[in-house]
């Protein structure tokens, strides 16, 4: 992925990302509020080595010094030094306990050493510094002191700590810190709604726009149609609409392409139901004939047909009948509109709707619709449910692929193509149907409604719903 790949991944997926920061923030703010607050307070010694006041005797005690602090600092935390503190505070715990709350710490090259301690109450922590520097102070005056040789008094301990600064009760916690774990929330929650929204994305196979249908396939996009939420509803586009615009650039991609007289007679078919192929084939119709050509709208989807019902024409003859020799198409073709299409209904549903399209009847019958029409669309139904729309894809020109974008996968529509591949059928272009708003059939309606006058002005034919 490039750089505007994850641009526009972080545009769609805008909202993941937005819920699982603020989540995670949100979370960090409850961390903080919930935790019980904890204050830290130090005290600090100073380790001295009495001697001699000549130079060699007061580098070789400040070396010795320097040595022995790193002793003292691991000393701290020993129960010889917080016996004493538990007994003179009287706290109800162990010294293994407290000394979890303790820390010494020296700064390096130096004879200092702090103490410091962590505790609930701020003044019990100041207490707490303050008994173990006292104590330590003490431990070490004991072990520090030489043995007597039993004649005369033991010479005094020749190291010193001194408290040269004292603990002194917090007047603010040490944890929890609000304003770092809402930081470290916010942080947590925006990489993890960007790495989520990534693997969403890698492991989202569905088709949404134009640029992944042209990665899928090289078959030509010929058409690009917006999605309208009142499409269901209202089948046939308003004439000055942005969908009525979509079906016209269609139908000019469709007249550029080299097609011969048998290419005339179209199927249009999808993958799967429910893809908008067949309000899109009776769209594509209307505005074939608008342009003044001679079409023909053949229901084929004898499975589950619907463009009578969406048109308002009689549905009790059609197809069927004129499949078993009952009509003719003169006596099923029903005219629509402006009087250059003819609507051919699916007739009865038959028992056997894959035998019946497949047959010389069938045949025929094409060979008679585009001797008769300038074009003939055919809806039929998808394919990978069913083999009808494959059967009739090899018998006419060829077949357009519809493909609802957002509502197909990748190994959808490629099962499709090779459905129509198998049968050796020509494979005319794809059109993506419902395409966002903001894609390629998303122009102004304004200009389209300028359109529309200027059609009216010239008394171009009109479609009549």
């Amino acid at each position: 992925m490039e750089l505007t790949d994850y641009i526009a991944l972080l545009r769609k997926r805008w909202l993941l990302i937005t819920v699982l920061t603020v989540v995670a923030g949100t979370a960090g703010m409850a961390v903080s509020v919930l935790a019980t607050p904890v204050f830290r307070a130090t005290s600090q010694v100073f380790v001295s080595v009495r001697g001699s006041e000549s130079t060699a005797d007061l580098l070789q005690g400040s070396n010795f010094t320097v040595r022995q602090v790193l002793s003292y600092v691991e000393l701290v935390k020993t129960p010889r030094v917080l016996d004493p503190v538990i007994e003179d505070l009287g706290l109800a715990e162990t010294p293994e306990r407290l000394a979890g709350r303790v820390q010494a710490e020296s700064p390096e090259d130096t004879v200092l050493i702090n103490v410091t301690v962590q505790d609930e109450s701020p003044q019990r922590a100041a207490d707490v510094s303050n008994a173990v520097a006292e104590s330590l102070a003490v431990v070490v005056q004991e072990l520090e002191t030489p043995q007597g040789d039993g004649e005369s008094a033991a010479p005094p301990s020749p190291v010193e700590i001194s408290t040269v600064r004292a603990a002194v009760a917090p007047t603010s916690p040490s944890s929890p810190n609000t304003t770092m774990n809402v930081a470290l929330g916010l942080l947590v929650g925006l990489a993890s709604g960007i790495g989520l929204a990534v693997l969403r994305e890698m492991l989202d196979t569905r088709l949404r726009d134009v640029a992944d249908v042209e990665a899928l396939t090289q078959a030509s996009v010929l058409g690009v149609i917006p999605f309208d939420q009142g499409a269901d509803e209202s089948p046939v586009a308003a004439q000055a609409s942005v969908r009525s615009e979509a079906f016209r650039r269609l139908r000019t991609n469709l007249q550029f392409l080299e097609l011969d007289r048998s290419a005339r007679v179209i199927v249009m078919t999808s993958a799967l139901p429910g893809e908008g192929k067949t309000t899109l084939t009776i769209n594509l119709a209307i505005t074939l004939a608008e342009a003044g050509q001679r079409v023909a709208l053949v229901d084929a989807d004898l499975r589950r047909p619907a463009i009578a019902t969406y048109l308002g024409l009689e549905k009790a003859v059609g197809l069927t009948t004129v499949l078993v020799g009952r009509a003719g198409i003169e006596d099923v073709a029903q005219p629509w509109g402006s009087g250059n299409l003819d609507v051919i209904a699916a007739g009865q549903v038959p028992p056997n709707p894959s035998e019946l399209l497949g047959s010389r009847a069938m045949d025929a019958l094409l060979d008679e619709l585009h001797a008769r029409y300038d074009v003939v669309l055919i809806d039929t139904s998808p394919l990978l449910p069913v083999t009808d729309g494959a059967i009739l894809a090899r018998l006419v020109g060829g077949a357009v692929m519809v493909v609802g974008a957002g509502q197909v996968h990748r190994h959808h529509v490629l099962g499709a193509l090779q459905a129509l591949d198998t049968v050796s059928a020509r494979v005319l272009g794809i059109v993506v149907n419902r395409a966002p708003s903001g894609g390629v059939g998303a122009y102004p309606y304004a200009y389209a409604g300028r359109l529309a006058a200027v059609r009216e002005d010239w008394s171009l034919p009109r479609v009549m719903s």
